[in-house]
């Protein structure tokens, strides 16, 4: 063995300790997603437009500077509290599973404040039949049956004054709670004039313009103490003391996307995710050893490999930058499956490469450095791209569709370090130890030799019919072919104890006048019930259930909120990712194969995907949401990659092929490259077929756009894609 070939292995064996270093403790090196271990992702929009100018300006530092005291007196650990845009506040709680309670603390102004009652009943009686004296509001008295009080205008006291703000209870027997609070030297002062000179009086308390208790003042109070009584429960009264603590919002904020995660979703997720994970890499292995026998265990190895430096890098990046929030999420498995899928089509085009020279009578050795050379070129193009369309999809993607291209790309770099460098080093190594003496592998097509070429113009019309179809599918649907990220809107997951039939479920709904709710169930689970509506119906929904369905408990797995501004700017930045996605691989194909036909045809065959995706999808009554998005784009990767590779057949045969027609190049290249295609397309499939069957819910639909557009993809890579090239060289000639 020499010198080099101990070197590389050495490299190799430092490469496995370092990814192993740095993935376990796994708990501790790869953080969860919120979809994976439960929590609240909100976007809160801050409404300053009732603010001055001066009060605009730093509305939202202060925003998150009180939210960020509320939330850390409730323990929650790797809080983010971040601006986000101008007046909007990124908020991820992990692990947060009491949703009331949190968007209570979180989206309560806590404004407090002390006004006088008025005490002239004809004043309250001319209010009453609909003449408030000027100077004065009327109110109800929450804390009194809702009693009408006149308050006046005049703000006597506010509660930014407040230093401590706790909960205690009456002596009366009941327990009740209130909330006992303690003024500054400041507002004990003003607490204390205010009451002295109004003995005999009422002074109403409000809460964010409610009036929660209007007790008489029966003597000055001072010490800088006081009680807020009212019908509180403990958790409220607590809550309520917390928000007070940490100061009121200098705005009302609104809730413009909310994703909230159940711990048994969670759980779910990570058991579904790790069931598709084993078994589609099982299933690839075994199809990799069986059909290139010796050379598919080296294979296997170099798959391994690749998952534990998946997985060490993004250890290894947590642990240098602790801070970076990256994250292991659902779509991030996902994007792991699929690339274990994606990093065999590499192994595929080296084994088919190596095969192609054993059969040119090359020694087993030189065949493989050959086999290796020769598959560099295209699999650093295919790669490439595929990294263009991961980039756009983290520049324009949001939460989780983050996580998936971060994982792609860590796991594109890593299947193109498995597939040049360990992959080599050990075929050399078995050689080289006449471990193996020769290299035998199955043969799927012997020689092919199919006229694609001729069957061009029924294709571009068979293409063309599927593509209408789909523009007058979505265009029949119009916003009914969108999900809630892209047009706002509810949807709620509940997993019964024991399932329940949709007319009953949709009964009940209709009782509460939601009949355009939309039920979805699952045969594999039929106690579980996503409802989908346009607009926050969380309270009617769940109370409706506790009540027609008493003897049947559930537990809320999800609830995803997303408001129409929000829905408006995620279906601005999908557009943007497509659009520069296609845009980068437009360039970088054009300059790769110095010439811009050959990019063109590429591109028009991968739109041509993408609409015939979403047809069928709409088709299927899927909707169109951010993760099909990562879908599309993901095909546009993984179409072009297919593309690249008869590219550059057809450049190689360009130069050995100079007395033959480009017809005669593009059919002798799709044929040569017609094994690798299929086998690649059978090995993603395997994986995302097993990602559609056991991934779960959540990534039903995505892995149904993968597997429509994966052999969408495959066929416009023979029958489209490159006869398009041919059909404007002889137009170019014509002219």
């Amino acid at each position: 063995m020499g010198k080099e070939l101990r070197n590389r292995l050495l490299i190799i064996l430092a490469v496995i300790g370092a990814s192993i270093f740095f993935i376990f403790p796994i708990q501790e090196r790869i953080n969860l997603g919120l979809d994976l271990k439960g929590g609240m992702h909100l976007i809160l929009k801050v409404d300053t437009e009732e603010l001055d100018e001066n009060a605009k300006s730093d509305a939202v530092l202060r925003a998150i500077e009180i939210l960020r005291n509320r939330i850390d007196s409730l323990g929650v650990g790797e809080t983010v509290i971040q601006r986000q845009g101008e007046n909007e506040i990124l908020v991820q709680l992990p692990g947060v599973t009491d949703r009331d309670s949190a968007i209570q603390l979180i989206g309560q102004t806590a404004k407090l404040e002390f006004h006088m009652v008025s005490s002239d009943p004809a004043l309250l009686r001319s209010a009453l039949e609909g003449t408030a004296p000027k100077g004065y509001t009327l109110k109800l008295n929450k804390g009194s049956d809702n009693e009408p009080v006149l308050i006046e205008n005049k703000v006597s006291l506010t509660g930014e004054t407040i230093e401590d703000a706790r909960v205690d209870f009456d002596s009366t027997g009941f327990n009740q709670p209130y909330i006992s609070i303690r003024f500054n030297a400041e507002g004990a002062k003003t607490f204390a004039d205010l009451t002295r000179v109004n003995v005999g009086r009422r002074l109403a308390i409000l809460l964010d313009d409610e009036v929660l208790s209007a007790p008489n003042i029966n003597e000055a109070i001072l010490g800088g103490s006081a009680q807020i009584t009212g019908q509180f429960s403990f958790d409220e009264a607590s809550l309520l003391a917390l928000a007070l603590r940490s100061g009121a919002l200098p705005a009302p904020m609104h809730i413009e996307e909310e994703r909230t995660i159940g711990p048994l979703l969670g759980k779910d997720s990570i058991e579904a995710g790790i069931r598709a994970t084993v078994i589609g890499g099982t299933l690839v292995l075994i199809f990799m050893l069986i059909y290139y026998l010796k050379a598919g265990i080296i294979s296997g190895l170099a798959l391994t490999i690749n998952l534990l430096l998946i997985f060490g890098i993004m250890g290894f990046l947590n642990y240098m930058l602790p801070d970076s929030q990256l994250t292991l999420t659902l779509p991030g498995i996902a994007g792991i499956i699929l690339t274990l899928g994606m990093a065999v089509d590499a192994n595929i085009l080296i084994n088919e490469r190596i095969r192609e020279e054993i059969n040119n009578d090359r020694p087993i050795k030189a065949a493989i450095n050959a086999g290796f050379n020769k598959a560099l070129k295209a699999i650093v193009d295919s790669n490439t791209t595929t990294l263009i369309a991961a980039f756009m999809l983290f520049q324009f993607g949001s939460g989780p569709i983050k996580g998936f291209a971060v994982t792609l790309s860590v796991g594109l770099a890593a299947s193109l370090f498995t597939a040049l460098f360990v992959t080599r080093t050990f075929f050399n190594f078995v050689f080289d130890l006449r471990i193996f003496k020769s290299l035998p592998m199955l043969s799927l097509l012997n020689k092919p030799n199919i006229d694609f070429v001729s069957k061009r113009f029924v294709c571009f019309v068979l293409s063309a019919l599927l593509i209408i179809g789909s523009i007058f599918m979505i265009v029949q649907k119009k916003e009914k072919a969108y999900g809630i990220d892209f047009v706002g809107g509810q949807i709620q997951e509940y997993r019964f104890e024991n399932p329940i039939q949709t007319d009953k479920l949709r009964n009940a709904l209709n009782s509460i006048g939601l009949e355009d709710a939309v039920i979805q169930q699952f045969n594999e689970e039929p106690e579980n019930v996503i409802i989908r509506t346009a607009k926050d119906t969380y309270e009617e929904v769940n109370n409706t259930f506790r009540e027609i369905f008493p003897n049947n408990a559930f537990d809320i797995l999800r609830i995803e909120k997303v408001g129409p501004v929000v829905g408006s700017a995620l279906r601005k930045a999908a557009i943007l990712a497509v659009v520069f996605a296609l845009g980068g691989i437009l360039i970088y194909v054009g300059f790769r194969f110095k010439h811009f036909d050959f990019a063109t045809a590429g591109i028009i065959a991968l739109l041509h995907d993408v609409f015939i995706t979403l047809g069928i999808l709409i088709m299927l009554n899927r909707q169109i949401d951010l993760l099909v998005v990562t879908a599309l784009l993901t095909i546009a990767g993984y179409s072009i990659n297919d593309t690249i590779i008869i590219y550059d057949r057809v450049r190689e045969n360009l130069v050995g092929m100079r007395k033959h027609t480009l017809a005669e190049i593009i059919n002798t290249s799709i044929n040569q490259t017609l094994g690798r295609t299929i086998l690649t397309t059978i090995t993603t499939l395997l994986v995302v077929v097993t990602l559609f069957l056991k991934g779960g819910e959540v990534l039903n639909t995505f892995a149904l756009t993968l597997i429509i557009g994966f052999i969408a993809g495959t066929y416009s890579t023979i029958f489209i894609a490159s006869p398009l090239v041919l059909a404007w060289e002889k137009k170019s000639k014509k002219s």
